[in-house]
């Protein structure tokens, strides 16, 4: 009986647990020369996560980087190209750069939450093209994300248009598959211990 009511109150938790939690989603992108458009042959690699949390309306940005030919001189996040993956297009995030990246270096590091109510965390003229509001922008912005059409880019003295960048994506359809799959695992676990 223990079971069958602590089965039905996990219930009860899950079905409430969606109208109170936030979803928070982090995307990720390798940072290559190669990636940039047009192409260069810089040594320097790096990795850009961003995490959104939807109810907060916050966007952490972490960066590691190295190698770089050049000096930093700012970085930010483009969106939203019209074909996912190539071309280049404008500054959505702080201009020129973001807050505190670290600049005048070959390699760093950087982690910095922001605060997407506040006009201040956007490119003004992103924000114009896209409703007019910060909540429009963050709307817009994480649709574009999530299409595969933002990149993250780190330009330097050496490369002006940017030293190396990568398109941020999503975690892959089968990570949630598996999280998924583990969640089925253990109902069934639990029905045949009811057995």
């Amino acid at each position: 009986m223990k079971i069958l009511v602590g089965a039905v109150g996990l219930a009860a938790l899950l079905a409430v647990a969606p109208a109170v939690h936030a979803n928070v989603i982090v995307f990720s992108a390798t940072l290559s020369g190669p990636a940039e458009s047009p192409p260069n042959a810089s040594p320097g690699t790096g990795f850009a996560r961003v995490t959104w949390d939807d109810a907060a309306h916050t966007m952490r940005v972490e960066a590691t980087f190295s190698g770089l030919i050049g000096n930093t001189t700012v970085s930010h996040i483009h969106c939203c190209t019209a074909v996912p993956g190539v071309a280049n297009v404008g500054v959505a995030t702080q201009l020129p750069t973001f807050t505190a990246f670290p600049l005048g270096v070959t390699s760093g590091t950087y982690d910095r939450l922001f605060d997407l109510t506040l006009a201040s965390s956007w490119n003004p003229t992103y924000i114009t093209n896209n409703g007019g509001t910060p909540g429009s922008a963050e709307a817009a912005f994480f649709t574009g994300m999530g299409a595969g059409r933002a990149y993250f880019n780190i330009h330097t003295t050496a490369f002006s248009g940017g030293e190396i960048r990568g398109f941020l994506q999503v975690p892959e359809p089968a990570t949630l598959a598996l999280v998924g799959l583990a969640l089925a695992g253990l109902g069934l676990s639990r029905k045949r211990a009811q057995a």
